[in-house]
């Protein structure tokens, strides 16, 4: 049996965690980071205390939108001064920098609080799979969605094995 001290520091302790997001759709990924992120996933999780884990996402290069997103969803800011509203399609955020669709995601799932800030700070977005946290990870998580393959990733071979449609005709 454990001690109550090698508990409380199991318990309290800040664990790394390793995401794939090649295939997962943004606002599933979202939320589920956001958990990790406010420590909703611990048994000693309290709203106004920062006790949430490190979150190292890879591959954000290859994230989903679901439906007509990457074209109709548009983020949108102000500069502050007369006419200055801007907005910019997602897919052209997605161009500019790989990363940030998925930042705005999780920023937008956060509680709108003084502790938001320094939770995002937890979170280590990249585009590609190297990343510098590799000694630090703890745990691989798979993410929320299931993961298929896209049309031109598959073989020849798996193309011309694949099971015809045979259609029934009515009665």
């Amino acid at each position: 049996m454990a001690s109550k001290l090698s508990q409380s520091i199991a318990t309290h302790t800040r664990l790394w965690y390793l995401i794939d997001a090649r295939g997962q759709v943004v606002g599933r990924l979202g939320s589920m980071v956001s958990l990790l992120l406010q420590g909703k996933t611990k048994p000693i999780y309290h709203p106004a205390v920062d006790m949430g884990d490190n979150v190292v996402i890879i591959n954000t290069r290859d994230i989903v939108y679901t439906g007509n997103k990457w074209k109709d969803k548009l983020f949108r800011h102000h500069t502050g001064y007369p006419g200055g509203l801007k907005e910019v399609a997602a897919w052209r955020l997605h161009e500019k920098d790989a990363t940030q669709a998925l930042r705005k995601a999780v920023n937008g799932m956060l509680p709108k609080n003084n502790l938001r800030k320094k939770r995002m700070r937890r979170l280590h977005l990249f585009p590609d799979s190297d990343h510098p946290y590799a000694l630090n990870i703890y745990k691989v998580l798979e993410g929320p969605s299931a993961v298929y393959k896209k049309l031109d990733e598959y073989t020849k071979d798996e193309v011309q094995n694949f099971p015809e449609i045979v259609r029934v005709p009515h009665l």
